[in-house]
């Protein structure tokens, strides 16, 4: 996985020794409760350990969840996403659907400081330098804090859909022809 910058983060693979602050991270109702079709917190260090050993051994020159790590600290505070969104469907797992997502997660000790915003706009820009031609973001309905930093990417809500994760939520869209205008 590449690591990427930008002016105040490093978005590079978790590592296990990541482990305790990605408990951190995903052991609080505040930030699992927007993920998934049925959100769960962490509840084991023995989870945790196994998504940083799953998140860091992703090998995709496109792809990856990676850690967002402050220029101050090496701790990481979130993730950030770029993979393909999984259709709705009865099969398990939900099968591919094509299209790609951005996404993020972060520790509420850092939220409204714009790392958020800045992670996923070097993660479009890496996802466009790729090849992608259109990214898409979802977010729960009620889930404002991302709904504003999709705008602040500059991506176009397109309304409500549940084509994805088997749930109903707002979906946000940016094309590459976007950024370039």
């Amino acid at each position: 996985m590449r690591t990427l910058e930008t002016d105040r983060l490093t978005l590079r693979a978790w590592r296990r020794e990541d482990a305790a602050a990605l408990f951190d991270i995903y052991s609080r109702w505040e930030v699992a409760r927007y993920l998934g079709s049925t959100p769960r917190v962490l509840e084991t260090m023995e989870q945790a350990e196994r998504a940083a050993q799953r998140w860091g051994a992703m090998d995709d020159q496109l792809y990856g969840v990676w850690a967002v790590v402050t220029h101050e600290e090496d701790r990481p505070i979130g993730s950030v996403l770029l993979k393909e969104l999984p259709l709705s469907g009865d099969t398990e797992p939900l099968q591919p659907s094509g299209d790609v997502e951005v996404g993020w997660h972060l520790h509420p000790d850092t939220w409204g400081k714009g790392y958020a915003t800045e992670a996923a706009a070097r993660v479009l820009r890496h996802g466009f330098d790729g090849g992608l031609e259109e990214i898409y973001a979802i977010t729960y309905p009620e889930n404002g804090p991302s709904q504003a930093v999709c705008r602040r990417l500059g991506m176009e809500h397109l309304g409500p859909t549940d084509r994805y994760y088997n749930v109903t939520s707002e979906l946000f869209r940016i094309r590459a022809a976007d950024l370039a205008s």
